[in-house]
């Protein structure tokens, strides 16, 4: 009996010990998640292998593991930037980002955690301070939003081509403008649809008149073809022939009389 405890204590030091050797060396990935792997007695971070994937992991209890969101993940900017003539310009956006999950590992030895901070950010303001400064406010406020959009995303991607980080979107959610700047291009912008919708009434008016001018040139060469088509002989075989229809009506008495200078006949007839 005096015994049992110089033994328990030992068994029960060892189980603590063991406890505290399995919760440091049993790691658990969460969903959309990865762990790099650090050897603290083999070259460290280990680079040449894919990451630890989602799920329960055994490491040595001298290992250590960083754990990396691998989802797609959104940062969202806003940048004050230069047009191409020198006005002060802020574009709203938004880029969709990822890091490439089988090159983990040298993305934790090369940039770290704050990849973000030390990459993404001033790999964007980069590219879009170059776009937006070959283009005028107007054009930003109106039609370009979409280009500079799509050239923002593919700058920043030729710059993160070689960081290990995956970039698949950049939006351009706002562009702001100076105040006066915008109420010109406003009034700007109204005066050239005012001016297109005052051409287009233009032109359709012509295109009316138009109209109207050729069919009455088609009915006039119409009537000029008829007109010289009535010969003496037509207008006399004409004449013949309504005398003949007339003749022949029961109710009726015909009288020819003679013929006149045309030639045709001088008809008197009552029904």
């Amino acid at each position: 009996m005096e015994r049992l405890p110089k033994i328990a204590l030992p068994v029960i030091i060892g189980a603590i010990i063991l406890i505290v050797i399995l919760a440091k060396s049993a790691i658990t990935i969460g969903s959309g998640e990865a762990g790099v792997l650090y050897k603290t007695f083999d070259n460290g971070v280990v680079t040449n292998e894919p990451p630890l994937g989602e799920g329960f992991h055994i490491v040595a209890p001298w290992n250590k593991v960083i754990v990396y969101e691998v989802r797609q993940q959104e940062l969202f900017e806003k940048m004050k930037v230069l047009s191409s003539n020198g006005l002060e310009i802020q574009i709203d956006g938004s880029a969709w980002y990822q890091p490439v999950y089988n090159d983990l590992g040298k993305l934790h030895q090369t940039l770290g955690e704050n990849y973000l901070q030390r990459v993404i950010q001033p790999a964007i303001r980069s590219a879009a301070r170059s776009v937006v400064g070959r283009y005028t406010p107007e054009q930003l406020y109106s039609s370009k939003r979409d280009a500079i959009q799509d050239e923002i995303f593919l700058e920043t991607k030729k710059i993160l081509a070689n960081q290990y980080i995956q970039l698949n979107e950049f939006l351009v959610r706002d562009v702001t403008l100076p105040g006066t700047i915008k109420d010109a291009i406003e009034r700007k912008l109204k005066q050239e649809q005012e001016s297109l919708e005052y051409e287009f009434r233009l032109v359709t008016a012509a295109k009316e008149a138009e109209k109207v001018i050729i069919e009455a040139e088609g009915k006039a060469e119409s009537n000029r073809i008829l007109s010289a088509s009535l010969t003496d002989k037509i207008l006399q075989d004409k004449g013949i022939d309504a005398t003949i229809k007339l003749a022949e009506s029961p109710n009726s008495k015909v009288i020819v009389i003679g013929s006149s200078d045309s030639g045709l006949p001088i008809i008197l007839g009552n029904q």
